[in-house]
């Protein structure tokens, strides 16, 4: 790839001194010729073609190339078209060809030619900030950049943000809509290299995401993905967003681009096409889950329906409430987990009856948080209900009673629970009662507990302060279920 690169101060050209030693130094260690690879922005034009005069006067064979391949502007003004993340598939394909010792004429000539087929276009979340300065642009809350460059300047419109299947499909409609002067020509049959660069902060997660949207969105319109590339690879510094390149691709710009390089950054790429690896086959054959089973109704359906109502209302709105409990000693992701369960329970109930036996019913509850709930209250759910349902003897979790975790409000209300076997009808709701007084009782004892389980046993004993979620969840259930039965007494 690239023999040297000139840094200039941050978001600026560099001097032509600069550039000019970079040159001789080539020169001097026996370069035939040297190509400049230059993003199409004034200072670096002016800076880059005042060192390559000052070359050929010292008789060194020198060219400059200008990358301009920005889609964002319909009409681009006289400066003209922005270079962006494009110049990196110069500088592989440019390298390449140098590697084979193609003469510096001929070099120019091809890039030139690839430069016609290759488009980019950024959107950011975010603006960034210069070290020691303030951010280049103020961006609200909720709203998304298009079309910004690589130096902090704003883009050309802002909209609401949308999911990453919508961002993408206005980015590639942007890039590709024949009415704009900049636009990519892409017709379905076309073969293309996509870049999906990260602008400086997204996660691996939403680079990713995007990464597939993209792939998606360009194989729904015909077009053939031969190699992808998704990482770093022109940031703005901190800026919030991504950048999506496309090169159109015939088979010798491929091998160009799948040349080898001990450039350490380049990726490790696949040299097999993206596209036309899809493969689809029939799901394997599972036995009937007891969520799917049709049930009869039993003079305990109605309370029972009411009763799960009761408590998935009341985990929906403690979503909130769990998770912040959770960031405190875990990933903060309780609350969901929870309501995630509650919304699946709260789905079948509206598309089923509530079996008699409740035996039964704990077993589709026990599918449904397994299939549903995730995490580990979801196996830990399902394993109690599980249990409940039928007879499992076996202790999978690893937790006990005082080592902070759901279970130091769930035993001591079990254990109250179990003497309801003996208990006369008249002291039934007694019972249930003092079982939920000893949960909450036990969810808030963990606040002083040291965590020996869970994600929590991780952190610091002194910074686990607040009363364990699973717990906390627990005993809101066991609550849920009393005030419902104590309105159908």
């Amino acid at each position: 790839m690239l023999s040297a690169a000139v840094a200039g101060g941050v978001f600026a050209s560099p001097p032509p001194a600069s550039i000019l030693a970079a040159i001789l130094s080539l020169h001097q260690a026996g370069a035939s010729g040297v190509l400049l690879i230059v993003k199409n922005y004034t200072g670096d034009r002016l800076n880059f073609g005042l060192a390559a005069e000052q070359a050929r006067n010292q008789g060194v064979d020198v060219d400059m190339l200008i990358v301009a391949e920005d889609c964002a502007f319909d009409k681009p003004s006289k400066a003209g078209r922005r270079g962006l993340c494009g110049t990196v598939f110069i500088h592989k394909l440019a390298g390449a060809l140098a590697e084979e010792g193609c003469s510096l004429s001929q070099i120019v000539t091809k890039m030139k030619e690839v430069l016609k087929g290759v488009g980019t276009l950024g959107v950011s979340l975010s603006p960034c900030s210069v070290p020691g300065c303030l951010p280049s642009f103020d961006l609200p809350p909720g709203a998304m950049e298009l079309g910004l460059g690589i130096h902090g300047e704003p883009g050309i419109k802002r909209s609401k943000v949308v999911s990453a299947d919508e961002v993408v499909k206005i980015v590639m409609d942007h890039m590709t809509n024949p009415d704009s002067q900049s636009h990519l020509p892409l017709k379905s049959g076309d073969t293309v290299v996509l870049c999906v660069n990260n602008l400086g902060a997204l996660s691996c997660l939403e680079m990713a995401v995007v990464t597939q949207a993209a792939v998606t969105c360009l194989e729904s319109r015909g077009v053939v993905v031969a190699r992808v590339m998704s990482g770093s690879f022109m940031t703005s510094l901190e800026m919030a967003g991504v950048s999506l390149t496309l090169m159109r691709a015939d088979p010798e710009i491929l091998r160009l681009f799948d040349a080898k390089t001990s450039a350490p950054a380049w990726p490790n790429l696949s040299t097999a096409s993206v596209s036309g690896r899809n493969y689809t086959t029939e799901a394997p054959v599972m036995s009937t889950r007891p969520q799917d089973d049709k049930h009869s109704q039993g003079p305990l359906s109605p309370v029972m329906r009411k009763v799960l109502d009761k408590i998935c209302s009341t985990l929906v709105e403690k979503q909130e409430e769990l998770n912040s409990l959770d960031r405190a000693s875990g990933d903060g992701d309780c609350g969901n987990t929870h309501a995630q369960a509650a919304r699946a329970i709260q789905e079948w109930l509206q598309d089923h009856v509530v079996p008699g036996c409740p035996g039964r019913l704990l077993s589709v509850l026990a599918g449904l948080v397994e299939e549903k709930m995730g995490g580990s209250s979801g196996a830990l759910y399902s394993l109690f209900l599980t249990t409940a349902a039928g007879h499992v003897t076996e202790g999978y979790g690893g937790a006990d009673p005082g080592d902070r975790t759901m279970l130091d409000a769930l035993c001591p209300a079990a254990e109250e629970l179990m003497k309801l076997s003996t208990a006369p009808p008249a002291g039934q709701m007694a019972i249930l009662h003092a079982a939920v007084q000893k949960a909450a009782a036990g969810a808030e004892a963990t606040r002083d507990l040291t965590a020996r389980a869970g994600r929590a046993s991780y952190i610091a004993a002194e910074r686990v302060t607040l009363a364990d979620p699973g717990a906390v969840a627990v005993a809101a259930i066991l609550k849920a279920v009393e005030e419902t039965l104590k309105e159908e007494k």
